[in-house]
């Protein structure tokens, strides 16, 4: 069969990007005339929504179309188990050629020990119950030392992997050694340490940002963009169709825009978010928590790995860089995007683009993720533009519910292969099609944590039910939740948990979400026999 007999794939995925940061999306300040093309001659999905918001395991959901609690990497600092059947595997069964290149992130980047369970918990062989396989290859120490040491490949179907670990200049794997190639001076390049100097940031204090040296051309984006367009020339004029996985670890912390992209956006024309002062009605516990817990440690404060409480200044300063960071990843998917016009493909290769999750930046007074449901966390972008003129999308935006679930499914059925058992995303088709106006009534969204968060005395493990009309938000252990009409009240300002009024509504939404959750429970493997 001809390569042009099956729709080639080219996914593009961010890191921590939301989605009304795009000018597609209406915003008011930031450019991105790239991605905007691609929502222009595509579908773009408005209320599209993450499995958890958290990375790793929406990224393994991304890539298996099961929810967390499905395929078992339900929180950072597991490993996606071999045993689990990703989308790649299955177009590359089908006769895919299939690379990844840039951010993976499906096994730990860290051998730090975790915070949860302590080692005296820790059951000695516990790490022993992943399905049999080689486990912390993403581990970026490992690249670091060893310059001999290689993916084992295929890696969850991919079978060419040009590998970044990690976030801002910092990163491993094979950028870093290529950095190495390219100039003698690479690791006095990196790093806030070595960065120019920003006397006046409040952020590079707080060591989340700093001036890189590292120049715009030797940057981890530049170099995902080259390592894409590597590909798609390798494989441009072959019997195989693909599927390219194009994954920036931008715009995620710490802000490290190199170049011109560091002040292409001043903090003093950046309007803070509509909420960022808001009076809230009912407060959970967490949010108030955390402006507490900045206002008693102002003179020390450094931020951890969460969500925590931003000043007005600090919150600019990111929103400005973030900004930048997202003009660098779109002017580097214009080079794949013109490279794949270049060689001919354009016009039989389905384009996607999205993240794995969002970041407050500014809602609320709070920075980062974490612990929260809210939507600037769970809300992400989502585009599909298919050149094909006979199943391109009816419709240029929908409102329809969807979620990263649903990718594997929608991509696997325009390929024209069945999906593997257990798949729990639907494909989205038939909305773009204009066949359905809806594929589900709401969305289940998990997230569990390692850390004691927010001061509640055990580690976050949360459920969030979520439709056009309402959020309900669940804790483990907790009296307290979340219960906001987005409708009435588009910022989620206003929790009516325990408005008397609303006791109703709540029992309603409960109990959706228990059926969501019976209703999501793994149905794979299938038995094998009756007893």
């Amino acid at each position: 069969m001809r390569q042009t007999d099956r729709p080639n794939f080219l996914l593009f995925i961010t890191d921590q990007h939301r989605a009304d940061h795009l000018g597609c999306a209406g915003h008011p300040m930031l450019r991105t005339p790239h991605i905007d093309a691609l929502a222009a001659r595509g579908c773009r999905f408005t209320d599209f929504h993450v499995a958890t918001p958290i990375c790793q395991p929406n990224r393994a959901s991304l890539m298996t179309g099961r929810l967390p609690s499905a395929h078992g990497l339900q929180l950072n600092g597991r490993e996606l188990s071999h045993g689990e059947r990703t989308f790649v595997q299955t177009l590359r069964d089908a006769g895919y050629r299939t690379g990844l290149a840039g951010k993976s992130h499906l096994q730990n980047i860290t051998a730090v020990p975790p915070f949860w369970p302590q080692a005296g918990e820790r059951l000695a062989q516990e790490s022993k119950a992943l399905f049999p396989g080689l486990y912390g290859q993403e581990v970026a120490r490992r690249w670091d030392h060893d310059d001999a040491f290689e993916l084992a490949l295929p890696y969850y179907g991919f079978e060419q992997v040009a590998l970044t670990i990690g976030h801002a200049d910092e990163q491993s794997g094979h950028w870093r050694r290529w950095l190495r190639q390219q100039t003698p001076d690479a690791d006095k390049l990196i790093g806030p340490d070595n960065a120019l100097p920003t006397p006046d940031w409040a952020l590079t204090r707080l060591r989340q940002a700093w001036r890189t040296r590292v120049p715009e051309s030797l940057y981890p984006t530049h170099y995902i963009a080259q390592q894409s367009c590597a590909m798609l020339r390798a494989w441009a004029g072959g019997e195989q169709p693909f599927f390219l996985q194009c994954s920036f670890p931008d715009p995620h912390h710490p802000f490290t825009p190199p170049g011109r992209y560091w002040d292409m956006y001043k903090p003093d024309d950046v309007e803070l978010p509509d909420s960022f002062d808001a009076a809230l009605t009912d407060a959970p516990p967490p949010v108030s928590w955390l402006h507490a817990q900045r206002a008693g440690r102002a003179a020390h404060f450094k931020p951890g790995h969460g969500t925590f409480a931003v000043t007005q200044q600090e919150a600019r300063e990111a929103l400005a860089l973030n900004y930048g960071s997202i003009g660098c990843i779109d002017d580097a998917i214009g080079h794949v995007m013109a490279e794949l016009a270049h060689l001919g493909l354009a016009d039989n290769t389905v384009v996607l683009f999205t993240s794995d999750h969002g970041d407050l930046l500014g809602d609320r007074g709070l920075m980062f993720k974490g612990g929260l449901h809210y939507a600037g966390l769970t809300r992400v972008p989502f585009i599909w533009a298919d050149p094909q003129a006979s199943v391109a999308p009816a419709q240029r935006e929908t409102s329809a519910l969807a979620q990263t679930i649903d990718i594997a499914a929608t991509v696997l059925a325009r390929a024209g292969v069945q999906p593997a058992h257990g798949m729990q995303g639907q494909s989205l088709l038939p909305l773009m099609s204009g066949q359905a106006d809806a594929l589900r009534a709401g969305l289940l969204i998990e997230e569990e944590g390692q850390r004691l968060d927010f001061n509640m005395g055990q580690r976050i493990r949360m459920r969030t039910w979520r439709s056009s009309a309402h959020r309900l938000t669940l804790y483990d252990g907790q009296p307290w939740g979340e219960l906001c009409d987005l409708r009435a009240d588009p910022h989620e300002l206003c929790n009516l948990w325990n408005d008397a009024a609303s006791a109703g509504l709540r029992a309603q939404l409960m109990a959706e979400l228990a059926y969501a959750m019976l209703r999501e429970t793994n149905a794979s493997p299938y038995p094998l026999a009756s007893a």
